[in-house]
Formats: structure tokens, C-alpha cells, sequence
């Protein structure tokens, strides 16, 4: 509790030599009275005398230390929150239960594969405000933008394949993702967009054009990733996307792919957020000071009652 503690006001110290030097040479000098039986009067008061003693130096010193003022430097930091907004937009379509696409554990399926590493890049995002948007069928926001890592991470541990359907609903999925980041203040807001398949035309109901002109109009990069086989995934749909709001779109044909390509985006979008330095001064002036007005005051207490017996 008391490491690195320090006094603001050392050289008071210097009073107590004050008082020591006043004790000695200042001491009051009263008519002397002599009658019998002084030396039983004598051990009657030595303890009293003793303890009278000790609670005035002892109020001395403890007034002394509380006037020098100890204290403790208590340094801290904060990050403000001017990071990114992202939006997480993920399939979970049925054709993203296909195995085989992690090779050191071929029995997980591609969304189990894609819920590992979007946890793992929102941990990495300490300083960003993050949302999950999902599709299917249709599409919705499965989580609002938040600075909560562990809630966000909790929410995609709860999705599922075909949660929203087992079609592909792709353009509806920007736009949700838009609408998501649509009232944010950030200076930078990006969205990562995961597919595994085709757009869906039965299943949607925004045309291509408004999504990107809405991502357009609210300035959102969008960063487009096909995960799959060749041919598995719409790759031309995917580089329209990004290029036309200043994004990238990537292939990933395995987990390892994929991995390196959140890693990518994770430094090519990486927010710098200047932390404010804090010194917190915490005061224990108190501590000595209750002792010694404690102690002064039942020194008084006992003079008082010495002078009347």
C-alpha cells in the first residue's frame, strides 16, 4: 500500500528540531513545595508522567508528518475510442457446412472455420467498434457496433448455419452491413464482407447498384472475401465490390488462406490511437493527522484531569 511513497514537503521535518530544542532549553520553571512522603507521591504520578510524555511527542511527530503532506504517484493510461467501425458481415448459408476446408481438422465445417478467426481478429481490434451482420435468405444484424470484445465474441459463438435461411442473399447483406455502420461518427468505417457462393437472385430483394451506391454514399470501404474452390464463389461480383469502394476482394481456398487475408486487412486497416498519460495523487495525509489530533486531545484530557486530582 505504501510502496513509493513520498513526502511533498519534506523540510517541515525540520520544525521537529524545533520543538526538541524548545523542550530542552524552554522548559517552564514553577515554585518548588516540599512536604513529607514525596518519594510515594513520586511513584504515584512516574507512570502517569511516562505516558503523558509519550502521547505529546507522539501528537508532535504525527502533526509534523501530516503537515508534510505524504503521498503517492498512482500513473495510468487511457485509449479514446476514435478507432475503426467495422462491420462483420458473414454467410451462413447452408453450403457453408461443407467440410474439409480446414486441413489440420478436416471434420469442421467452413463456418466453424470462419467463427474461429472472426473471433480471433476481433480480439485483435482493441481499439475498435465492432458489429456482426449474417445472411442467409435474408439478412439481419446479429450484433450492434460495440467496444465489448467478449459480448461480440459470444454473439458469433451463438451463430449457426442457415440461421437466416439456406440461400444467398448477397446484395441484401451489404446493404445490411451499410446500415449497421449508417449512423456511425467514425473517420473510418470498413466493412468485411464473407461469402462462399453465388448471390441468391430469388432470395434478394436490393438490386446490386443501391447497396454499393448506399456503401458509397456513407463511405465505406468494403473488403470482399470468396472462401472455397475455384469457381465455388461469385470472384468477379466480389472485385466489383471492392474496387468500387476502395476496398480489396481476396479467394481463400483453406483456413491457412483465410487466416493470412483477416491478418491483411487487420494491418492494411490498422487504427493508431494515441494513449493520454495520467498521474492519479493519492493523499495519506490523513492517516497521521487522525492519529495525532487523537492523541493530542487525550493528552489534554489527561493534563486536565492531572491538574484537578
Amino acid at each position: 500500500m505504501f510502496d513509493g511513497l513520498y513526502f511533498e514537503h519534506p523540510k517541515v521535518f525540520f520544525v521537529l528540531f524545533f520543538f526538541i530544542a524548545c523542550a530542552s532549553l524552554c522548559r517552564m520553571r514553577l515554585p518548588s513545595f516540599y512536604f513529607p512522603h514525596s518519594q510515594q507521591f513520586a511513584k504515584e504520578t512516574l507512570g502517569k508522567s511516562k505516558l503523558l510524555f509519550l502521547l505529546k511527542w507522539l501528537s508532535i511527530v504525527m502533526l509534523i508528518l501530516a503537515f508534510m503532506s505524504p503521498v503517492k504517484d498512482e500513473p495510468y493510461e487511457i485509449a479514446p475510442k476514435e478507432g475503426y467501425d467495422i462491420a462483420l458481415i458473414l454467410d451462413s448459408s447452408e453450403s457453408m457446412s461443407s467440410q474439409g476446408f480446414d486441413n489440420t481438422n478436416i471434420n469442421a465445417t467452413k463456418f466453424d472455420v470462419v467463427k474461429n478467426i472472426v473471433k480471433e481478429f476481433i480480439a485483435k481490434r482493441e481499439n475498435d467498434n465492432l458489429g456482426v451482420v449474417v445472411f442467409g435468405a435474408y439478412s439481419f444484424i446479429a450484433s450492434p457496433l460495440t467496444y465489448d470484445k467478449n459480448i461480440l465474441q459470444k454473439v458469433v459463438d451463438q451463430l449457426y448455419i442457415s440461421i437466416a435461411g439456406r440461400y444467398t442473399a448477397l446484395y441484401d447483406a451489404l446493404a445490411q452491413g451499410v446500415n449497421l455502420l449508417k449512423n456511425s461518427h467514425a473517420k473510418t468505417k470498413i466493412a468485411i464482407l464473407l461469402t462462399d457462393g453465388y448471390n441468391t437472385p430469388e432470395a434478394t430483394k436490393i438490386p446490386l447498384h443501391v447497396a454499393l451506391d448506399m456503401a458509397k454514399k456513407e463511405g465505406i470501404k468494403v473488403y470482399a472475401i470468396g472462401i472455397g474452390n475455384q469457381g465455388e464463389f461469385d470472384q468477379n461480383l466480389l472485385v466489383k465490390i471492392a474496387q468500387e469502394t476502395g476496398a480489396k476482394a481476396y479467394g481463400a481456398h483453406n483456413a491457412s488462406q483465410l487466416q493470412d487475408i483477416y491478418d491483411d486487412i487487420d494491418k492494411l486497416e490498422k487504427s493508431e490511437i494515441k494513449t493520454q498519460s495520467f498521474t492519479n495523487v493519492k493523499y495519506f495525509y490523513f492517516y497521521p493527522l487522525f492519529i495525532g489530533l487523537l492523541t493530542l486531545m487525550l493528552y489534554v484530557y489527561l493534563m486536565n484531569k492531572r491538574g484537578h486530582e
